[in-house]
């Protein structure tokens, strides 16, 4: 072992603490192979505090200079009343409050540091909503690596993240960090983010712990209201809310993060029949159970708590192991237990989970493992993890509309107007949840577009009002950069409305009114209602927030040097009257129609989005033919392969995002109309065609039968290939009894 202060491996074992006799007893053994009763050997000497001080998350803060812990955290530190940081890193800080508690406390047990690392430390990578709008899971689980490596440089061994939560409501802000609507978009992507988090093994220096959160069904709030009741279906739950954890648990997630919200009359926090019957039963997850912030304490607003005390005892014997800075754990639960209040045998079990994630990261062999300065230096902010970013920001923009085929502009033009509030904004190019970002590594809309053209084109800028009018006057092609800022969307955030401010539409209708070539440019981390932009504005590209790259990954875009290749992760609504809208609805008894009267529809507006789940353009033309099957009746466990031909027609060399979605015909509990089951990116050269396959097993012409169990009943499937949810090619079989 080795600090980069001096404390070498002989000192350490020497310090006369009961983890380094414990790990002394356990020899050379790797980290992750500390034998169960090693464990229980530490245990066994804890007192009734020490073990709830293990369990006890403190908060740090952060100024100008980076983050540092309040007056009174060390002395904590030393009394054994901290048994983790959050919001704590840099390798100086964090080898500093190791020291302390591997030198300086009776049982030398190494802290843990978390934070949010949502979508990237300090390369940011396009918000995770924009993520899931490349349908590219390896590309997420690279940036999740990157993500990994820079943040544990520099001091983290725990992330909270990733954010697996299903919304349909783009009210939520929180619909911004995850993978949209879909259960199987969502959960190659849980997989993808807690493999890249995660790395080959916990104890690998550049690895550390994801987290799936929230659980469970903290995007199902009412009203889109953040924090707001949840009242759902165990069919609802089992379908549709469970699956993104089932997925990242089977990947290997080391926690999951309890959610603020109540299921069906029951807070997360004291929920014991879905922690412990559901998670940590039928589903036998044995990883660390995290209560969000404060969740705890607010057991008490809830209304299931008297005061501090019980809400403690409810959210322990709930299972909540960590207790996230609200302090109740070691402040008023080794009372509790001394009063024989609360079981201790539920606290025994947390302390020795959390020992064991100590034991797997590798800081009982290295505590020291994440604080080397060097390594943070070399490890951040690097060329390639930059190149990374940039990739991913090309591939998640979405190119919405593109009437006269407005795009690509072309390099050879004379003056470009860089126009409206969003094109020179560096803190939004990075969106919401980016805490260790940094707003000056940043390119911009306006820098990148120069860099790209050159110093023979003049670029005028001009956020907003008249000056951004002129600029658009005087310019022979104009880029409209409109949206929302980075704190528009994200925790409490919700919104009633999702219009353009007045006065971004405003500009819009003035800079369209002159008749030059606009594309229009949005940045936001969720859908908006633009119906009145896009019956106007011929191109919109929709950005989200693109990461630290944004500016040259959208020249890249805009003339040409790449097409877009995103697709919409979650369905754009008309009006906010729609919402909840989705794709993969039911078709009900009697299905929207234009022609019946008394059919699941308007009378003041279509049902149908403004833009459909998977929808997104391309700068050429791909045809979809020749769909056939191996076999048009499958036998019971049988596969069925499934190909197509693809063509592109254009002259730009294009990705095209192939997706296949299922619909049961006829089954014992109703069906989605559609429901995606196989997606992927395919490279074509201009005119280039090439063949499609996929392949589709017994578990995805599964349902939940009436007792929630999965079974696959025989009868007919119509299934659908495509560009988008509104799919090209249709094809029929049938599954035997």
């Amino acid at each position: 072992m080795s600090d980069p202060s001096g404390l070498n491996r002989r000192e350490f074992l020497g310090a006369g603490t009961l983890a380094a006799a414990v790990l002394a007893s356990a020899g050379a053994k790797a980290a992750e192979r500390i034998a169960a009763a090693d464990i229980d050997a530490l245990l066994a000497r804890m007192t009734l505090a020490e073990k709830l001080g293990q369990l006890a998350q403190a908060r740090g803060q952060r100024n100008d200079t980076g983050p540092y812990v309040p007056a009174g955290s060390e002395a904590d530190v030393r009394a054994g009343r901290i048994g983790s940081f959050l919001s704590v890193y840099g390798a100086d800080t964090t080898r500093r409050l190791q020291r302390i508690a591997v030198e300086e406390t009776r049982l030398g047990i190494p802290l843990l540091f978390a934070d949010d690392v949502i979508h990237g430390f300090r390369t940011i990578f396009p918000v995770p909503l924009g993520e899931a709008a490349s349908f590219d899971p390896a590309a997420a689980e690279k940036a999740a690596r990157i993500a990994a490596v820079e943040a544990t440089a520099n001091g983290l061994h725990w992330t909270y993240a990733p954010m697996v939560d299903m919304a349909r409501d783009p009210r939520w802000g929180r619909v911004v960090e995850g993978a949209g609507e879909d259960v199987e978009l969502a959960c190659r992507f849980a997989e993808a983010r807690v493999r890249g988090f995660q790395g080959g093994k916990l104890s690998d220096p550049d690895a550390m712990m994801a987290t799936a959160k929230h659980f469970v069904a903290y995007g199902a709030a009412e009203g889109g209201r953040d924090y707001d009741v949840a009242d759902v279906s165990p069919r609802r739950l089992a379908e549709y809310y469970y699956p993104p954890f089932q997925a990242a648990i089977a990947a290997g997630a080391a926690s999951v993060m309890a959610a603020f919200n109540e299921v069906n009359g029951v807070p997360m926090h004291a929920n014991r029949e879905l922690l412990r019957g559901v998670l940590r039963g039928a589903w036998k997850f044995d990883g660390l159970i995290v209560s969000d912030y404060t969740g705890i304490r607010e057991l008490v607003a809830h209304g299931v708590a008297a005061d501090d005390a019980e809400a403690g005892r409810l959210a322990m014997e709930a299972g909540i192991d960590i207790d996230m800075v609200s302090g109740i754990y070691a402040d008023l639960l080794p009372a509790e237990g001394k009063a024989g209040r609360l079981d201790i045998a539920f606290v025994d079990a947390a302390a020795r989970r959390l020992l064991k994630a100590k034991a797997a990261l590798g800081l009982f062999a290295d505590p020291y493992r994440n604080c080397d300065p060097a390594r943070a230096k070399r490890d951040t902010l690097r060329r390639e993890h930059r190149t990374a970013a940039r990739d991913l920001a090309r591939k998640s923009t979405v190119l919405l509309r593109n009437e006269g085929q407005v795009l690509p502009l072309s390099k050879a033009v004379r003056s470009v107007a860089v126009i409206g509030p969003l094109a020179d904004d560096r803190r939004s190019m990075l969106g919401s949840w980016a805490p260790t970002g940094v707003a000056a590594d940043a390119i911009t809309p306006r820098e990148g577009i120069a860099a790209a053209l050159g110093s023979a084109t003049r670029v005028l800028h001009a956020a907003g009002g008249e000056a951004a009018l002129a600029a658009a006057r005087d310019a022979d092609a104009v880029i409209l950069c409109l949206g929302e800022d980075w704190d528009m969307s994200g925790e409490a955030r919700s919104r009633v409305a999702l219009d353009l401010a007045p006065d971004q539409q405003a500009l819009a209708d003035a800079v369209l009114a002159l008749g030059k070539p606009v594309a229009t440019v949005i940045f936001a981390g969720r859908p908006l209602t633009i119906g009145a932009l896009a019956n106007r504005a011929p191109a919109i590209l929709w950005a989200w927030h693109p990461g630290v790259e944004a500016g040259a990954a959208l020249a890249d875009l805009l003339f040409g040097d790449v097409s877009p290749s995103g697709r919409l992760p979650i369905s754009f609504p008309r009006h906010v009257g729609q919402i909840p809208i989705h794709y993969d609805h039911r078709s009900t008894g009697r299905p929207a129609s234009e022609s019946e009267r008394n059919s699941a529809k308007y009378v003041d507006a279509p049902w149908t989005p403004l833009y459909p789940f998977g929808h997104g353009l391309t700068y050429a033309s791909v045809r979809y033919e020749a769909l056939t099957l191996s076999s048009e009746r499958v036998a019971p466990g049988a596969a069925l392969d499934v190909a197509f031909w693809i063509a592109n027609e254009g002259r730009f060399a294009v990705e095209e995002v192939v997706q296949l979605y299922l619909h049961d015909e006829v089954a014992s509990t109703t069906r989605p109309v559609k429901a995606l089951k196989r997606f992927a990116r395919i490279a074509l050269a201009p005119g280039e065609r090439k063949r499609a396959r996929f392949t589709l097993t017994a578990a995805d012409f599964a349902l939940l039968d009436a007792d929630l169990a999965p079974v696959v009943e025989p009868g007919g499937f119509s299934l659908f290939v495509g560009g988008s949810s509104e799919t090209a090619l249709e094809a029929r079989f049938t599954v035997e009894g």
